[in-house]
């Protein structure tokens, strides 16, 4: 690791943290999330998830070439009064990190265009500016950037889309390697924001059945399959569902029924440690594709493998976001969305199904073929002559 720092904020006595997990190039990577209850263990995980995220997308021919690891995490209730405050005086006080060695964007809790109005307005930078240095053209990078921010698909801004293709991508790949139709397979998404609404989106729109969507508030269901525009239409910020949009023949349980629904793909897209060793065997699922962050513990993997369960590591299936923005920043995309969706899925069916027939030909799991990847495509990094100039 290089580098974590934990801050308290002198007005509400609030812990914020950040680490720096890899330097590749001088620059690291990763988003800032606030969540109540966040931790330096936490965001530690995170960072080095961060690491794996980057390079699992080292591709010869590409502009982009991955830099290292890193995440920002803040204890604090986003939907408290103050938050935005409290998020603000993180990023001024954090600005010199930022300036060095962190590129940041959303993550749970944190929207990008509130980083953005704060970096502004503060005239602190942008979430890039550590990434300058690296870049031929910051100006044309610019213009892409802002081609890809202001661009809407379905009333949702591309920026939010994106990563839910990619996880949608994902099990799609994953079922057609099984020899399974999507278009007869049904999911379960635990959460509804940027990630787990994509996901829902892109997976219906691909044929599957989504018979069952979690949210903070409670677990709406349909054997038969649940409207997803329509509930896509009426979320609120936080992807809360609105009830009101529910039809007469949907269902709204309790929060933790998600778990063992009745379905063929089950997509954690909430919170971190949501599948422990004490609640796994509920799981009816027989893939699990991770768009939330560490949210199978490896003791539950374990017991989950043991029942032929597969399960898509995060740092492979959720991997579209971040690597989406350095495409449009190094111009591997020109930030329209057609170029980015075919970038998206063409990258991300092509890493699931690589994974996929390492782990059936090596009899390991997909986590561990994810992870072999990276740790090769780590050592060409870390081997550039780049890196070690920037990283002095």
């Amino acid at each position: 690791m290089f580098m974590d720092i934990t801050w308290q904020d002198p007005i509400t006595g609030t812990h914020g943290f950040v680490v720096i997990d890899t330097l590749v190039r001088g620059t690291a990577s990763g988003g800032l999330r606030m969540r109540k209850g966040c931790t330096l263990e936490e965001v530690r995980g995170l960072a080095q998830g961060m690491t794996r995220k980057e390079a699992i997308h080292l591709r010869e021919g590409r502009r982009y070439v991955p830099v290292g690891g890193a995440k920002g995490g803040i204890d604090f209730d986003p939907r408290a009064p103050g938050a935005k405050d409290v998020l603000e005086r993180f990023l001024v006080d954090m600005n010199p990190i930022m300036r060095a060695y962190w590129a940041l964007g959303e993550d749970l809790g944190v929207r990008q265009n509130d980083i953005d109005d704060i970096l502004a307005s503060r005239e602190l930078g942008s979430g890039l500016s550590a990434v300058e240095k690296l870049l031929d053209d910051p100006k044309e990078a610019e213009g892409r950037a802002a081609t890809a921010f202001s661009t809407i698909v379905g009333g949702v801004g591309q920026d939010e889309l994106v990563g839910g293709l990619g996880v949608a991508t994902s099990v799609i790949a994953a079922l057609e390697a099984e020899g399974r139709d999507p278009a007869a397979a049904s999911a379960v998404i635990q959460g509804f924001g940027s990630m787990g609404g994509a996901s829902a989106r892109f997976l219906a729109e691909a044929g599957v059945t989504i018979v069952g969507i979690a949210d903070a508030d409670g677990f709406v269901s349909n054997p038969a399959g649940l409207d997803v525009e329509a509930l896509l239409a009426t979320r609120d910020p936080f992807g809360g569902i609105d009830r009101a949009a529910l039809r007469p023949e949907d269902r709204d349980g309790d929060r933790g029924d998600w778990l063992g629904a009745d379905c063929d793909v089950l997509v954690p897209a909430a919170v971190s440690y949501a599948i422990t060793s004490e609640n796994c065997a509920a799981i009816a699922a027989s893939l699990i594709v991770e768009a939330a962050n560490m949210p199978v513990l490896p003791e539950a993997e374990e017991q989950l493998r043991a029942r032929g369960v597969t399960v898509v590591p995060d740092f492979l299936a959720n991997s579209a976001t971040n690597a989406w923005w350095w495409w449009v920043t190094f111009g591997d995309v020109d930030g329209s969305w057609e170029d980015s969706r075919t970038m998206v899925t063409q990258t991300l069916s092509e890493l699931t199904i690589q994974v996929l027939s390492d782990a059936g030909r090596q009899g390991i799991t997909p986590r561990q073929a994810a992870q072999s990847l990276v740790d090769a495509n780590l050592e060409v990094l870390q081997a550039d002559p780049r890196s070690e100039r920037w990283n002095q």
